[in-house]
């Protein structure tokens, strides 16, 4: 398994934008899918974004798409999710994944993910 920090989150005003980053080490980043998930408060974790080992296939919830965008840079070992037009609802703590056995159409479905982060805070104010 890679082990996965998230760093980036923060307090921003609506219509706002941040940047979140992910370092990944322990294997080899370009053999796993990578992707985020959120959760507020009291409410159930929620698929946000994921791409492909390669780069090259990104997939959106629907409720972000046109806003975020994630993208990879394997000599890096770090994927990024760029979050523009930021909304109060998407207030939430952030969570980097990765898994090596899935392809970019089963990274929505949380369980049994191979790798989790801890998560960072993002917190968008009206």
């Amino acid at each position: 398994q890679v082990q996965l920090v998230e760093s980036g989150g923060g307090l921003v005003q609506a219509g706002g934008s941040l940047r979140l980053s992910c370092a990944a080490s322990g294997r080899t980043f370009s053999g796993y899918a990578m992707g985020w998930f959120r959760q507020a408060p009291g409410k159930e974790r929620e698929f946000v974004a994921a791409i492909s080992m390669s780069g090259l296939t990104p997939n959106y919830a629907d409720s972000v798409k046109g806003r975020f965008i994630i993208s990879r840079d394997n000599a890096k070992n770090t994927v990024y999710l760029q979050m523009n037009s930021l909304k109060p609802e998407d207030t939430a703590v952030y969570y980097c994944v990765a898994d090596s056995r899935r392809d970019i159409t089963t990274m929505s479905t949380p369980g049994g993910m191979e790798s989790w982060g801890k998560g960072t805070l993002v917190t968008v104010s009206s």
